[in-house]
């Protein structure tokens, strides 16, 4: 170990070997830039209830509007949000557009946030969770 005293002068005592060890491992920065678009996008309750919703079944924006009590215009903007972030993909059929979870890593990615939430409130209950709306999807 060595000891480094950064600009606020605290001393640190820096493992070089580890500090070696991780910083080959590092993710670069294009693929940190798009995580962080992905929990970025993830980072709203609305499009949170939009990819709930998703990835029960593919709806049209007037069935989300109606879900979710709002309207089309908003729930239009969520998913330009979640597109981007290619959260969400969609098909026409006519002129309606039917939206969906665009592949299963964003299920995954959402079962595992669930889980983490689940496992979290479970915790501060002390055990014993029975709340069904925490099910993961599908289930």
């Amino acid at each position: 170990m060595t000891e480094a005293r950064p600009k606020n002068g605290d001393p640190l005592w820096i493992d070089p070997a580890a500090v070696e060890r991780v910083k080959g491992k590092l993710l670069p920065r294009a693929f940190v830039q798009r995580l962080s678009g992905t929990f970025k996008a993830l980072g709203d309750q609305t499009r949170i209830r939009i990819l709930d919703a998703l990835s029960r079944e593919e709806l049209c924006v007037c069935d989300l509007a109606a879900l979710l009590e709002m309207s089309s215009s908003a729930v239009s903007h969520q998913l330009r949000v979640l597109r981007d972030a290619r959260l969400v993909k969609f098909r026409r059929e006519g002129k309606r557009a039917y939206y969906s979870l665009d592949d299963h890593h964003v299920l995954i990615l959402f079962e595992q946030g669930l889980a983490h939430v689940a496992h979290t409130v479970d915790e501060l209950k002390g055990g014993g969770s029975s709340d069904e709306n925490l099910r993961v999807p599908g289930v």
